[in-house]
């Protein structure tokens, strides 16, 4: 549905000094149907490539192919008719205050000229869709946050686009209205079958509700993947951030083991992990752990502190044979540093 080709976005620097690199020969492809999700940090590329998908800004070099579409190579109408298979959704709606909300999931369809009757019946159609019946007559200093965006996402859907780019969609609400906007979302994608594009530096929003992830650093994509293989990739830049572990505590004495598994080995559970290491000798204790079920699978992250039968801290024999055991049964295994 959607393919990066090579994509570079230079912009000159003020005053004539070294020029801007914004997106450093981008190469990416989402298929059709699925929800993913972009993440970075500020000044990682998110802003400049959410323009180069809607053909505001044009890209130094690459393609940025939609639906089949070079979108970087058009302009005038053929621009316009393109960006009809792109809604979009913000952070912060921006509705019009003197509308109300089905005035405002009108408008594009009114500057696009369609005529009143087929306007309506379409606004009636995507205020049932975001469940916001009842409510269609209220002006936006009448809704709640979530029902300002549920008008927004209505308003980004009013053109029947195949693509659905949301710039952080969620960061304004609060955690209630949040997972309710992201079940509307990938209900959205169940019902009609579009592909969501979600930018966001949440986390949370990322394992709750996305298909696929890509990390972009510094204008370029770092890492990218299904979401429980980039989860479960413990050398990856994104695992510890989709399955943080909470601080050990202190005074704990071990030799401490990280331990990434899923529920596709044949080590399952913590517990598994630790009477693993009771097998070879060790006392075990868990002293962080998180798990997370992601992509309708249970990952988790563990850290073990492990002493031999004398009480001190495990050594490198002991380490060595339960590593190679955790590694067979799926589970990725190391040692912390200390």
């Amino acid at each position: 549905m959607i393919t990066l080709d090579g994509l570079r976005k230079v912009f000159p620097a003020p005053g004539g000094g070294d020029p801007v690199v914004a997106l450093d020969g981008i190469d990416l492809h989402l298929d059709a149907g699925r929800i993913h999700g972009i993440v970075g940090r500020s000044g990682a590329g998110k802003s400049t490539l959410i323009r180069c998908l809607t053909g505001l800004e044009k890209p130094t070099s690459g393609r940025v192919e939609i639906d089949g579409t070079d979108v970087a190579a058009l302009d005038g109408a053929a621009l316009r008719g393109a960006r009809r298979n792109l809604g979009m959704v913000f952070q912060h709606a921006n509705l019009l205050d003197s509308r109300t909300a089905a005035q405002n999931i009108a408008h594009p369809l009114e500057i696009a000229g369609v005529p009143r009757a087929q306007r309506e019946a379409r606004v009636a159609e995507l205020v049932e869709l975001v469940g916001l019946s009842g409510r269609e007559h209220n002006h936006p200093a009448q809704l709640s946050g979530g029902q300002v965006q549920r008008v927004g996402i209505a308003r980004g859907l009013a053109a029947e686009p195949k693509v659905l780019l949301c710039d952080e969609p969620t960061s304004a609400l609060d955690g209630g209205t949040t997972r309710q906007i992201l079940r509307l979302l990938a209900d959205l994608r169940e019902r009609l079958g579009i592909t969501v594009v979600i930018i966001t530096h949440e986390m949370a929003v990322v394992r709750e509700v996305c298909d696929t992830v890509t990390l972009l650093q510094d204008g370029r994509v770092t890492q990218t993947g299904d979401l429980v293989d980039v989860a479960a990739d413990p050398h990856g830049p994104l695992s510890g951030e989709l399955i943080p572990l909470p601080p050990v505590p202190t005074g704990v004495v071990g030799t401490i083991l990280t331990c990434d598994y899923g529920d596709s080995g044949t080590l399952r559970t913590s517990e598994d992990l630790v009477r693993a290491a009771e097998r070879h000798g060790a006392q075990a204790q868990i002293v962080a752990g998180t798990i997370e079920t992601i992509g309708g699978r249970q990952v988790g992250r563990v850290q073990l502190a492990l002493r031999g039968a004398d009480g001190r801290p495990a050594g490198p024999e002991l380490l060595a044979a339960l590593t190679a055991e955790l590694t067979e049964a799926g589970v990725v295994a190391r040692e912390v540093a200390a």
